[in-house]
């Protein structure tokens, strides 16, 4: 009697420490950028006691982020937490994971399906417009309401993605001015800005815009123009936020006069809480949108707070 008491005791002990166990989440990033370490920072403050964090970076390649989707489905993992890197070619490996009942939880892009869970994110219609409302008065005011632009983005990478902040950009920007787009390109990698924001400024010397769809391109573009001798004579308006370019926002030189970031931490925490609501079988909201902030030579105090509160994170 007594062994099968202490054996049914120490079966129910059993039962009960695998219940307590965490579920396992995979987390995906595609590029290692300040931007994706606030993402990564985010989610693993969220996984905190309450999940078992696996993690990587695809790098772009659309092999590695289809091999990380299945170890993780093969490590055990009852969510992945993805911002995709194409809305078509993603969609094979994340539905054998959705087929084996893992919760899709993407946050940053989309996919071209509807099994995913949730989507968490910021409107890139918005992060284009919070730079070109600056942009819009900046043109009023300093331009005589006329500007030349040149545009780099990334729509050779992300079309959708690109198009949004771009369009949002443009719309905001021509808000009582006049914008003659000279040049437009993709440069979204800051070694490659340089080179193709340089080679534009060589080509069109009558520009004396530039909007930058993302961090890169914006890095690129400051450097550019900084690199040309054209500070006071090319002004650009960039997206993101990190370290750096708050810092341009602030510098004397008066190249980066606004830019707009997102805020990868609650981006990053809001998705793993979303996918550990969705392992419960809580009801989950399809889409959860994080404002965008802007950040300008208007508002200095507002870029130093930005500054501050990523020195937290680090």
């Amino acid at each position: 009697m007594k062994t099968w008491i202490i054996a049914a005791v120490a079966a129910v002990l059993s039962v009960g420490s695998a219940a307590a166990e965490p579920p396992v989440i995979g987390g995906v990033v595609f590029q290692q950028d300040q931007y994706f370490r606030g993402i990564q920072l985010g989610m693993e403050d969220a996984s905190k006691g309450q999940a078992t964090l696996l993690e990587g970076n695809s790098e772009n390649k659309a092999e590695k982020e289809a091999n990380f989707i299945d170890t993780f489905v093969a490590r055990g993992a009852k969510a992945i937490v993805i911002a995709p890197i194409s809305g078509k070619a993603s969609v094979r490996a994340l539905q054998r994971a959705n087929d084996k009942g893992v919760k899709i939880v993407l946050y940053g892009t989309k996919l071209d399906a509807d099994f995913p869970v949730a989507f968490v994110g910021t409107s890139d219609s918005d992060i284009g417009e919070g730079t070109g409302k600056v942009a819009a008065s900046f043109i009023k005011k300093e331009l005589g309401g006329k500007a030349n632009v040149a545009i780099l983005a990334f729509r050779s990478q992300l079309p959708e993605q690109s198009d949004g902040r771009t369009n949002g950009f443009l719309k905001a920007a021509q808000d009582g001015t006049t914008l003659n787009i000279v040049a437009r390109q993709d440069a979204w990698l800051a070694e490659k800005a340089v080179a193709v924001a340089s080679d534009i400024l060589t080509a069109h010397p009558e520009i004396n815009l530039i909007y930058a769809a993302n961090e890169g391109g914006t890095v690129g573009a400051v450097q550019a123009v900084k690199r040309a001798g054209k500070q006071g004579k090319v002004f650009v308006f960039g997206t993101d936020g990190s370290e750096q370019l708050a810092n341009f926002v602030l510098d004397p030189d008066r190249i980066l006069i606004a830019t707009t970031a997102q805020k990868p931490f609650e981006v990053g925490g809001d998705a793993v809480r979303t996918a550990l609501a969705a392992i419960d079988g809580k009801p989950v909201e399809k889409t959860i949108m994080v404002p965008a902030l802007p950040l300008s030579r208007d508002n200095p105090d507002e870029v130093k707070t930005f500054l501050a509160d990523l020195k937290k994170l680090q």
